[in-house]
This record gives C-alpha cells, sequence and structure tokens, in this order.
C-alpha cells in the first residue's frame, strides 16, 4: 500500500492479520530458502502476533514505555548526546556524523533498557544491519539470524542467572510467574525491541539532519526559536520515513481497498515512505516544510501503533537540539558521497559526512 489512506484503512483493519500462517505463499512452502525478508515474517513476537497473542505480548513491554518512564529517561538521553558531541569535539575535517552521533546515540539507551553490555552493541549493531539488508546473501542473512538469536539466547541465559532492573530481567521474570511468554517469543520480543529501538531512531536523526542542512529556511525557523524542534521530526517522519516498507500484512478474507481487490490469504507490504509522499494527502509532498500539519504513518497505526514512539521522538529532538546548538556551522561535506543503505525496509543513508 502506498496511498496515505489505503494504508491507513489496511493498518486498522482487522480483516489483516499478521500472522505468516494466514499467507498462502508461506503456507504452502513456496518462498525461497534464504528469503531476506523471512526474519520479518516469521520471527514470534509483537509484530507477527494478532489478536489475543498481539496484545499480551504488547502488554509485557508496555511497562517500559509509560509516560512516566519516558519523562524519566530524558536526562539520561540528554547526557549522552552531550557526552558523545563533547567526543567528538570540533575536528577540522569532515566526519561521519551517522557514526559518530546519529549511531550511538540510540544504540546507548536501548541497549541500557535491555541490560545489553556496550561491549555487544557494535557486533549486535552489525547483525541488525545484515538482516535489514536487501543486499545480504541468503547465507550471510541466515548466518546473521542464527548469530543474534544465539546472541540474545545468550543475554536471556545472563539475566536469568543475575537479573538486573532492566526490561529483559523483567520479561523473563513474567515469563516464569506464568505469562506464557515462550523462550522463541522472548528472544523475538527482545530482537524487535532492538532493531526498532536503534535503527529505526538512527535513521530518524540521520534524515533530519540532512533534511535540514538542505533547507536552511527551514533550520533558520528553528535557530530562531519561531518552530519547536518537534516540527522537525514530525515533517521528517513524513518527508523522509526512517522506515521504507514493513512485511507484511495478510488478508483474512476477500477485501477491497482503495479500488484494489486484496484476495484472501495475499499479502500486503506497507509502504510507509510513499505513503509519506502522497500528494492526495500532503500537498506538495516533496517539499519539506515546518509549517505543514505533519500528519504521517511512520510509527504506524491500529493495534501495532510503535510502542517506542515517545522515546524516538525524544531522542531525536534531543540530539538534533544540542547537535545544532553546539555547531551552528554545521554543513554537508563536499565532495563526499552518502550511499542510501541497501534495504528493503530501513530507509537511510549509510553515512553522514558533514564538517563543522
Amino acid at each position: 500500500m502506498t496511498r496515505h489512506d489505503a494504508l491507513q484503512s489496511v493498518l486498522a483493519d482487522p480483516r489483516f492479520g499478521k500472522d505468516a500462517r494466514l499467507w498462502t505463499t508461506f503456507r504452502e512452502g513456496r518462498l525461497p530458502q534464504g528469503w531476506p525478508l523471512l526474519n520479518f515474517v516469521a520471527v514470534p513476537g509483537m509484530t507477527t502476533a494478532d489478536g489475543e497473542d498481539h496484545r499480551r505480548l504488547r502488554g509485557l513491554v508496555t511497562q517500559a514505555f509509560t509516560p512516566r518512564r519516558i519523562a524519566a529517561l530524558a536526562p539520561a538521553v540528554e547526557a549522552r548526546a552531550i557526552a558523545l558531541l563533547d567526543g567528538i569535539g570540533r575536528p577540522e575535517g569532515a566526519f561521519d556524523l551517522r557514526a559518530r552521533y546519529a549511531y550511538p546515540l540510540p544504540m546507548q539507551v536501548i541497549g541500557e533498557l535491555l541490560g545489553l553490555a556496550e561491549e555487544q552493541q557494535d557486533h549486535l549493531h552489525e547483525l541488525c544491519d545484515t538482516m535489514v539488508s536487501s543486499s545480504a546473501t541468503p547465507e550471510a542473512s541466515m548466518a546473521a539470524q542464527r548469530d543474534l538469536n544465539a546472541l540474545l539466547a545468550s543475554v536471556v541465559a545472563a539475566k536469568r542467572a543475575e537479573p538486573g532492573d532492566d526490561l529483559t530481567s523483567a520479561l523473563i521474570e513474567a515469563r516464569e510467574s506464568g505469562d506464557e511468554l515462550s523462550e522463541a517469543e522472548l528472544v523475538g520480543t527482545l530482537l524487535l525491541m532492538l532493531i526498532a529501538g536503534h535503527e529505526t531512531t538512527l535513521n530518524l536523526i540521520s534524515n533530519a539532519v540532512r533534511a535540514l542542512l538542505a533547507h536552511p529556511d527551514q533550520l533558520r525557523l528553528l535557530r530562531e526559536g519561531a518552530r519547536p524542534w518537534s516540527a522537525a521530526v514530525e515533517e521528517t517522519l513524513r518527508y523522509d520515513s526512517p522506515v521504507g516498507q514493513f512485511p507484511m500484512r495478510y488478508a483474512t478474507e476477500d477485501v477491497e481497498v482503495g479500488g484494489a481487490l486484496i484476495r484472501r490469504g495475499e499479502a500486503v507490504l506497507a509502504s510507509y515512505a510513499a505513503a509519506g509522499r502522497d500528494d492526495g494527502q500532503h500537498p506538495e509532498a516533496d517539499r519539506f516544510d515546518l509549517d505543514r500539519a505533519a500528519r504521517h504513518l511512520s510509527l504506524g497505526h491500529g493495534p501495532h501503533f510503535c510502542l517506542g514512539s515517545a522515546l524516538a521522538r525524544l531522542e531525536a529532538e534531543t540530539a538534533l537540539r544540542h547537535l545544532f546548538g553546539r555547531h551552528p556551522a554545521l554543513a554537508l561535506a563536499e565532495g563526499r558521497e552518502n550511499e542510501p543503505i541497501a534495504s528493503f525496509v530501513s530507509n537511510g543513508a549509510r553515512s553522514l559526512w558533514v564538517t563543522v
């Protein structure tokens, strides 16, 4: 689905499920071995569950994202942003802002939330990158999935032996208190939170910086205090969604959406990036404009609306405010290419070369 209204309709329609067993192609075993998107449609967890199973899994994680918990995280997010900028200093030449700022900030935050050791985080990021890549070979994709599952299983084992004040320990306790969270669901939930908790926010921060540097008139409004930093975050979510497409939803009966008939057992792909550029919903959709009412679907809609949306917004607003406050002369580096990520799901650039 590429049109805003049609996609919004599908996201809220109970006639479209998330369980891959509803998909005729999957159920009949017709997917090729090593299909890159298999991780997204078959791993047990919130994004592949429906109805009561989805409510149960979501309820176990909701505790980490209450308004009070998010508000309590704000000072730590701010301190991490400042520390990262202190570490970067004022380099004389170009540097990769994505690698040195946009990536470590959300990774450190979600790592602390899940109780991940700092020395594990870079390796976890590399494995997540391979999982969301559309250019990885089937062998590499399957190896990344195995390694990631094994690493997260080892985290679960360590937390079971020595629980901490983190979400992983809380999920283990919930499972062992009779909340029926299976081992596969536990690892799948951690995988979802790891990818959604850093990969998407990383893209959101990078895409926002790139858009603002390419639109100095809009950046000026923010610097002068004429527009809040939240406006930059929301317009980036619409203009350059951190998630390009996310698989998959399946019709449980014949459904007509936007004039198209979707047969029972057929799959629908949610294209958030395309919906954000729908001229029928967003006049002059290709224009980055902080004055528009930036309605978007980039954080989802309906029962599967992103649980971590408030945290992602907090991190992005904090990152932008401190970055541009520290470096008023920040600019895109001339002659340096920022190639797009080779991914069907993740929408961003592999690097963001800037000068200060």
